[in-house]
């Protein structure tokens, strides 16, 4: 099979007998290990790669051997269906199953309070849990072929567990809780690309409240090695990052010793959007999240969305500042 100019995808398309019902299941679950995205009921897609096109065609045989038929096309995609949104099918199909593999770690560490050993008789099950995990994390990078953005929360999270299984949280850099500001000031503060919620909120933070000149640099996240001068925020094995359960803003928060109700309620705010539990159920929460949703839909650099980050957090801050945490609560 020769490959088609410029294809970048590979399509399985198949008719599957109505009976037996269970090999309809069967087949459908195979697809989903592979990592395919389902485009319609019956036509799916990967990557076009050796790899994909060998496991298509697997596929293809098995369904065949039970009495349905199949293809297997090499396309390049010149209406309708665009590659980013192909690719936004596949990050978020991985972005669903990090989010699982998330909701599991988070379940883990509720089991004690934050920064304290996993008790001894919880260690068995959660080694058990926590192997478990690691292994589901590794099957969804395997399949994880555009890169979601969920993969390194849940790996942080996933750490978070472990470190606690060895016996404790350990505190990220620089230096510990209650950090002085000074230590951070003139420094290039680094993030993952794609900004969303909790990186432009504790961006805005920074700017306001650690330091006005901070400058910042958007980074693909894996493997980064930061420079001389660079703190690393919201990212994976970050200076200031996601704790148990709790988001970089809130560690910020915490770490520098920020004591301020407005804060305190932009910090539930952007912890409920970002880790999507509804844990402090604030009512305006909803509002905001569609107007950020908008921001990045509408802004794709990262330093507009930044900028229309601040002055969304401006003015946030500032109805709290004036009264508003009250206000909302109603006269």
């Amino acid at each position: 099979m020769e490959d088609a100019p410029g294809a970048r995808w590979l399509l399985l398309i198949h008719q599957i007998p109505p009976k037996p019902g269970y090999f309809r299941v069967k087949v459908w679950r195979r697809l989903q290990r592979l990592g395919s995205v389902a485009l319609k009921n019956s036509v799916y897609v990967l990557p076009a790669s050796e790899q994909a096109r060998e496991d298509f065609e697997w596929m293809l045989r098995e369904i065949v051997e039970g009495g349905g038929g199949a293809s297997i096309c090499e396309v390049a995609f010149v209406g309708g269906l665009s590659d980013q949104e192909v690719e936004a099918l596949f990050r978020a199909a991985r972005d669903a199953d990090y989010a699982r593999i998330a909701e599991d770690a988070r379940a883990i560490l509720s089991s004690g309070s934050a920064g304290e050993r996993i008790p001894d008789a919880l260690r068995g099950q959660v080694d058990s849990d926590v192997v478990r995990l690691r292994r589901r994390l590794a099957e969804v990078v395997a399949i994880d072929f555009c890169g979601a953005p969920g993969r390194e929360s849940a790996e942080e999270l996933l750490a978070a567990v472990e470190r606690r299984l060895l016996g404790g949280v350990s505190e990220p850099r620089p230096g510990g809780a209650g950090v002085e500001s000074e230590q951070l000031r003139g420094r290039v503060w680094v993030t993952r690309r794609g900004i969303q919620v909790d990186r432009m909120a504790s961006a805005w933070l920074i700017l306001r409240f650690i330091d006005p000149e901070a400058r910042f640099k958007f980074v693909v996240g894996r493997g980064y090695r930061a420079e001389r001068g660079e703190i690393r925020f919201d990212m994976f094995e970050a200076d200031f990052t996601h704790q148990g359960d709790r988001c970089t803003f809130e560690i910020l928060l915490e770490r520098v010793g920020l004591e301020d109700p407005g804060l305190r309620a932009i910090a539930e705010i952007v912890h409920d959007i970002d880790l999507k539990d509804a844990k402090f159920g604030r009512a305006e929460t909803p509002g905001i999240e569609r107007l950020i949703t908008g921001m990045q839909v509408a802004q794709v650099d990262d330093e507009a969305r930044l900028s229309r980050g601040v002055m969304l957090f401006d003015d946030l801050y500032a109805a709290y500042g004036q009264g508003g945490a009250a206000r909302e609560r109603g006269p």
